[in-house]
């Protein structure tokens, strides 16, 4: 009782907090705003407070917007962890329901049958026509009692296949979210490594030219360093959102890490694959980045792109070592460029990261 009256203490204490800082910045006590701050005086994440705290220093201050972007990309992915534990528990329950059915069934087949062995002991053992008449009125209100259960029996089979397909269909949207990354809607390095694992094989298997893409954003740090790193998120998804707008069909997008990103181009020469990264380089030069919360105009965003080809012998890592190296020479040579490895600046041994 002690115990459950110190986390109700608890629990309140985190509200007060919540409440008051709702109170004190002026700000909507809406749900979302209620979760961004009662999570902040929990303390259970750490990177949520951290970017709370950065923003507070520097403009006293949390807009909308910024409350906004916080439990997006903080918060909103978390929903996936509560998902995946509500379905499993859903599945378990079904799977125990299903279990009970097989049982259920076992035991009235096997009710039926020691019927059916009675009746035919008692058959044999009959004298006269009200005794023959007797077993087979008992048959027959077995079989009728056989068919009203095999009837719910059917009815609960089919609510459970219902329910096996909501279940399907559910890990489905899960998988996918999981395949995701929750700040830019891109697929997530994991995504990446089973996609252009499965591209690589099919292009080797059908003979077929494969491109790969990867870059970076330009001085990225300095935007987290300037502006904080709600403006760095922002940044990331400006990237992400031209390269949405670039890229359709069966071309891959991901956002490979940090604020790397990688394209897979099935079916895609050099040629052709540096006309298109070419593209993305320019779309992302053409928009201007503006504070979400302020609308300053922060200015514009530039990407450096390595681009490398499948060769007779190549495996992944080959593939994406040669675009590293790549868009490392890319950024030695001035950044807001690409390069490929038929390019003079290109050197397979290029491995210096430069920011």
């Amino acid at each position: 009782m002690i115990g459950l009256l110190d986390e109700h203490q608890r629990t309140l204490a985190f509200a007060e907090v919540a409440l008051g800082q709702i109170r004190s910045l002026r700000q909507s006590a809406v749900p979302r705003n209620y979760e961004v701050w009662y999570v902040y005086a929990t303390g259970y994440n750490a990177a949520l407070n951290k970017i709370v705290n950065e923003t507070l220093a520097r403009h006293g201050k949390l807009t909308e917007a910024d409350l906004d972007q916080i439990y997006e990309t903080y918060l909103s992915q978390l929903r996936t962890t509560d998902r995946i534990d509500k379905v499993g528990a859903r599945v378990i329950n079904e799977i125990d329901e299903v279990m009970n059915l097989i049982t259920d069934a076992l035991g009235m087949t096997t009710q039926f049958g020691r019927s059916l062995d009675g009746a035919t002991a008692d058959l044999v053992a009959a004298r006269d026509r009200d005794s023959v008449l007797a077993v087979v009125n008992a048959l027959v209100q077995s079989t009728r009692d056989m068919r009203e259960n095999n009837k719910i029996l059917e009815s609960r089979l089919v609510n459970s296949k219902q329910e096996v397909a909501n279940l399907q269909q559910s890990l489905e949207a899960i998988r996918a979210e999981t395949l995701t990354d929750p700040l830019t809607g891109l697929g997530n390095r994991k995504y990446f490594d089973r996609a252009i694992e499965d591209a690589v094989r099919n292009a080797m298997k059908n003979g077929e030219p494969l491109s790969l893409l990867m870059f970076d954003i330009d001085h990225f740090k300095s935007f987290n360093d300037n502006y904080g790193h709600l403006t760095g998120d922002q940044v990331l998804r400006l990237v992400a959102m031209s390269l949405k707008a670039t890229i359709k069909g069966q071309d891959i997008t991901a956002r490979y890490g940090g604020e790397e990103f990688a394209v897979v181009l099935p079916n895609t020469a050099l040629r052709q694959a540096l006309t298109v990264a070419d593209h993305i380089r320019r779309a992302v030069m053409s928009k201007e980045l503006k504070k979400k919360s302020t609308g300053e105009i922060l200015g514009r965003v530039t990407i450096s792109v390595g681009v490398s080809m499948l060769q007779h012998g190549d495996d992944t890592d080959s593939l994406i070592e040669r675009a590293d190296a790549c868009l490392y020479a890319a950024k030695r040579n001035g950044r807001n460029r690409v390069v490929c490895e038929a390019d003079p600046e290109y050197t397979p041994t290029d491995h210096i990261q430069v920011a």
